[in-house]
């Protein structure tokens, strides 16, 4: 049974927002704010700012915040020279391939942003430049073609294998056929060959004469990337609420995806099309920790610099057999909803899981089998681990853009990102303290407490006593006075 699939576009006066729903459920969410848009697959001229021979890497002015990070790995040349020596035999004195070798402080390059700048990192590049249309991906440095493993009829890839590699001809770099292109004509294919090809000459020349630290071509926007990426035959609908951006659209469609032209609709109801939708509440539900299951489990999702980790627990659900039956329908379910809350989250990297004990192996083989399976609808690359006897379960995956978090939210101004504060009982202990310090070095002859209001509510109530007797200890009056501008973590003690 196909699952029905739409994709919405929610357009603002600075920001753009696109969800891919299927079967009511909001899979992922994509979101580009002017002036802040993502630069992922942006092409830039870029000046080697330093090497770092030790790392085999170099540091790239590309005109961004931070410097971009560009490893030896990542430079066409030196790639190539890096398979070759790989393919050596053991006996072979090849000597080691050095990032000199290829580039040198100073050199300007065109380059690609491979990852967008995440956190505290500057954005990953690549000289193998890489340019996507709707059924391939150009690579002018490249050569061969290959063919996108979601395309798992070996007849077919060897239909679009071998009518790519005639429609090229004798035009210079590979070609890798999208999953999109699955069922394709030739006609359409040899279409899309014609616009890459003039697509990189234009850019080429523009290369040429563009300064370093500037952009040379950005990708489309977001609403039309999802129609060139997203938009076949498992895409029922595509919603837009901006009639100007659906014109667009629709004149992207006619031109490159004509038969599916017709599947994209201007939305012009009252009410707004996210929240027609309960979009909106989705994502709120996307920004909190906890996770609730229909069970009545839960799953916990800490995001760290470090890692992922995710908790699963039974919360409610007692079921009706036994308990490790109980921990196993739980599971079954919690291993569902993380693939989709990975997926909706953009959460990439390390992830660790904490599925509940099992004390069968085939409960635990059968978990990870419904992991793997739920995973599959991932575009994002993926790898697990086996679940240890604990529960615990290792993978990565691919992250090439900020988590869904990280857009929309900033770090706590009041903890810091720790996610907790102080407790008002150990602020007033704190000001207890200050109080002792300040009234030992210095005359006063009063002292006025600046607080939180549940600061001051604490010392006149429970915590009064032990003011009392510190007013007796330092022999000086003591005023409470409360500050609402105040974090509940920030005070000050005013000396008279």
């Amino acid at each position: 049974m196909t699952m029905a699939s739409e994709i919405l576009i929610n357009v603002g006066l600075r920001e753009t927002r696109a969800a891919l729903v299927q079967d009511g459920h909001l899979q992922e969410l994509h979101v580009e704010r002017s002036g802040l848009r993502g630069i992922a697959g942006h092409l830039y001229k870029g000046r080697i700012s330093r090497v770092l021979p030790g790392m085999q890497a170099a540091f790239v002015d590309i005109g961004l915040e931070r410097t971009a990070f560009l490893h030896c790995s990542d430079v066409a040349v030196a790639r190539d020279a890096l398979t070759h020596e790989s393919n050596q035999s053991q006996e072979s004195t090849v000597n080691p391939i050095d990032i000199r070798q290829f580039i040198n402080e100073g050199d300007e390059r065109l380059v690609q942003v491979l990852k967008e700048p995440l956190g505290t990192k500057g954005a990953r590049l690549t000289t193998e430049i890489s340019i996507p249309s709707r059924f391939l991906v150009y690579l002018p440095h490249g050569h061969g073609v290959g063919v996108s493993a979601r395309i798992e009829d070996e007849a077919e890839r060897n239909r679009l294998l071998q009518l790519v590699n005639e429609l090229k001809g004798t035009h210079a770099g590979g070609f890798i056929v999208r999953t999109v292109a699955e069922g394709v004509t030739g006609a359409a294919l040899k279409a899309d060959i014609e616009f890459l090809k003039r697509l990189w000459e234009g850019i080429a020349a523009k290369a040429l004469v563009t300064p370093s630290g500037q952009c040379v071509y950005e990708d489309l926007p977001l609403a039309i990337r999802m129609v060139r990426d997203l938009l076949s035959q498992k895409i029922d609908r595509v919603w837009v609420d901006s009639k100007s951006v659906f014109e667009h659209m629709q004149s992207f469609a006619q031109n490159f995806l004509p038969e599916y032209a017709q599947r994209i609709s201007w939305y012009e109801g009252p009410r707004p099309l996210f929240e027609l939708h309960a979009i909106e509440e989705e994502i709120k539900k996307a920004l909190e920790s906890k996770v609730p299951l229909k069970s009545g489990g839960y799953l916990v999702i800490e995001q760290t610099e470090a890692m992922i980790t995710v908790d699963v627990n039974t919360g409610a659900f007692v079921g009706h057999r036994n308990l490790e039956d109980t921990i196993f329908r739980t599971n079954l379910e919690a291993a569902v909803a993380l693939a989709r809350q990975l997926r909706l989250r953009n959460l990439g990297g390390i992830i660790v899981i904490d599925f509940i004990d099992m004390e069968v192996e085939e409960h635990r083989a059968q978990v990870l089998q419904e992991l793997e399976r739920a995973l599959s609808e991932d575009p994002c690359k993926t790898k697990l681990s086996h679940v240890s006897p604990l529960g615990i379960v290792e993978m990565t995956r691919k992250r090439t853009r900020e988590s869904l978090e990280h857009v929309l939210c900033q770090p706590c101004p009041t903890c810091h990102g720790r996610r907790y504060v102080k407790s008002p009982t150990t602020v007033a202990y704190e000001i207890f303290r200050e109080i002792q310090r300040q009234s030992s070095q210095f005359e006063i002859k009063s002292l006025v407490i600046l607080a939180h209001s549940d600061v001051i509510d604490l010392l006149l109530d429970e915590e009064s006593a032990a003011l009392g007797e510190l007013e007796v200890l330092v022999k000086k009056p003591i005023r409470l006075q409360n500050e609402n501008l105040y974090a509940i973590d920030q005070f000050d003690v005013v000396l008279l």
